[in-house]
């Protein structure tokens, strides 16, 4: 299988909003599309499911145009889109249905992704039946048969926005898809949920599942996807494989951490200062050159080091550095 996106364009006016998109999937894994508000990340998303009308660009998934006739689809929209006054349980077999999928091969879906992703209160709520007997002592024994009488699942707009973004995702996943489509998942997570959440991305990933991801977490994109595209007003400014565009920028990121002040050292060795705090020190080098003679120098002066980390630049550092070029 494989999705090929080529040349996608819109304007609203003599507004564009995405300029020449392009990016290919061949393989299983998680591709993100990166960028700053109103880059044109969704717009994007959505030119490529079809619910919005191209300029321009074809959308291919093996081969053939993408629609819900030839793929799977499961969607997370940033903006979540449950009815707020309908049954949470009526919603998602209506969803599962639209999905092609039948009544009763939902409702054990449900069941297990409710159980996954910790709703079952709210999608099966239950009270106890209430019920009397004595013991032998006489006592008198509430509901003493343990029974529960199941009532109507919950309402969205009786959830919290946490919860009803699990009952989302449960909608995206429950027809099985085969591409996955998350925009901004983790948005409003706390920390409990955003590693659920993490966990079932992880394994959707396992079943060799095709996943698009738009988000703002550069620390989230870095933990799962393979490739990246960065939009900004419209355009792409970087792309390509992660790992490559990182190993590109060389180990220029160095992490020192000593007992004493050691800002001369650095000055004389013309490193700049990324930031400093407690004799821990965030420094730009142009490569491990400059960072071994700094080390060299500390050693011969008997300075104590804790820590001396010569890395790659984050996805984080990255992402500033190219939407700040574009915009200069």
């Amino acid at each position: 299988m494989s999705l090929v996106v080529s040349g996608l364009s819109k304007k609203y006016g003599d507004k564009t909003v995405v300029d020449n998109l392009s990016f290919e999937m061949r393989q299983p894994g998680v591709y993100a599309l990166l960028g700053t508000n109103g880059a044109g990340k969704t717009t994007a998303i959505r030119m490529i499911l079809g619910m919005l009308s191209r300029d321009s660009g074809t959308v291919l998934w093996n081969d053939a145009p993408l629609n819900i006739s030839t793929c799977n689809i499961g969607y997370l929209a940033e903006e979540r889109g449950l009815y707020p006054k309908f049954n949470l349980l009526d919603q998602l077999i209506y969803f599962a249905g639209l999905r092609g999928v039948g009544k009763a091969e939902a409702k054990k879906r449900i069941r297990y992704w409710s159980r996954r992703l910790e709703v079952d209160e709210y999608l099966f709520p239950t009270k106890p039946v209430r019920r009397s007997a004595f013991s032998a002592g006489g006592n008198r024994l509430s509901n003493p048969a343990g029974e529960v009488r199941e009532l109507p699942s919950k309402r969205a707009d009786q959830l919290s926005k946490g919860n009803q973004q699990k009952i989302q995702l449960m909608t995206a996943l429950i027809s099985d898809p085969e591409l996955i489509v998350l925009d901004e998942p983790l948005s409003g997570l706390d920390p409990v949920n955003t590693d659920l959440f993490k966990s079932i991305i992880r394994e959707e990933i396992s079943k060799g599942k095709y996943l698009i991801m738009s988000s703002h977490q550069m620390a989230t994109v870095e933990e799962f996807c393979t490739d990246i595209t960065i939009l900004n007003r419209s355009k792409t400014i970087l792309q390509g494989h992660l790992n490559d565009i990182k190993k590109s920028y060389g180990r220029v990121n160095l992490l020192l951490k000593t007992e004493r002040d050691i800002t001369p050292q650095i000055r004389e060795s013309g490193i700049a200062v990324v930031s400093e705090n407690e004799y821990e020190y965030r420094l730009k080098v142009t490569g491990e050159a400059q960072a071994n003679a700094l080390l060299g120098r500390l050693i011969a002066e008997n300075t104590p080091i804790i820590t001396f980390d010569l890395r790659e630049p984050s996805l984080h550092e990255i992402f500033v550095e190219k939407v700040g070029e574009a915009d200069a």
